[in-house]
């Protein structure tokens, strides 16, 4: 008798810890970001050599972050698509802010050096950041090139809104029938709630 109650209780024990560290993990950010979360901050090194942090956009309403690299056709397909959102959002407080989330030596296409001339090719009006170490994506939670979060920037912090893909069609821009991203800026420019806040990103798996 006495036996069975002792099972019982380690039973009980190992059943809260392994609650407990499940919880953690989540806290922690196990699984990256979720809508309502708020997003730390960061210091990323620039393909001009300077480093940049979201604190250093003191005037800026929020941010649209995307992961996305040089090699992924996914990402090429929509490297005018983010142009174009920095071009129509920055002036209106929402940057775009790229970063690299790619190991180099997985992908040498992805190098630090070759970011630099991707972004003098296509002329890249926002920063292109690498996150050395891989530090970056994973508290995110980001999976695939391109990924997109959308920050809006409250006393609380950097509030995560949006997270998914630019679009409803990746090939073609003109055959979209969403645009989930500009749909999200456009709420929180208007003080509205985003409607859809979360879709699946459409890309290529980040190399670890």
């Amino acid at each position: 008798m006495k036996t069975l109650k002792i099972l019982a209780v380690l039973a009980l024990v190992i059943a809260v810890s392994a609650f407990a560290v499940d919880k953690v993990l989540t806290k922690k950010g196990g699984d990256g970001y979720d809508i309502g979360d708020i997003a730390t901050d960061f210091r990323l090194k620039n393909i001009d050599g300077k480093y940049v942090s979201l604190s250093h956009y003191r005037d800026a309403k929020g941010f649209i972050i995307t992961f996305t690299c040089n090699h992924c056709p996914y990402s090429v397909a929509y490297e005018d698509r983010i142009i174009a959102l920095d071009k129509k959002y920055k002036a209106l407080g929402y940057p775009v802010i790229a970063i690299n989330p790619n190991n180099p030596r997985a992908y040498p296409e992805d190098s630090f050096e070759n970011m630099k001339i991707r972004a003098k090719e296509k002329g890249f009006t926002f920063p292109y950041l690498y996150d050395d170490g891989q530090k970056i994506y994973p508290q995110y939670g980001a999976k695939k090139t391109p990924h997109i979060y959308i920050l809006q920037k409250t006393d609380k912090g950097n509030v995560v809104r949006y997270i998914g893909t630019i679009d409803s069609n990746y090939k073609d821009e003109k055959l979209a029938s969403k645009k989930y991203v500009e749909d999200a800026v456009d709420a929180l420019l208007e003080g509205r709630e985003v409607k859809i806040k979360h879709t699946k990103a459409i890309g290529c798996s980040i190399k670890a």
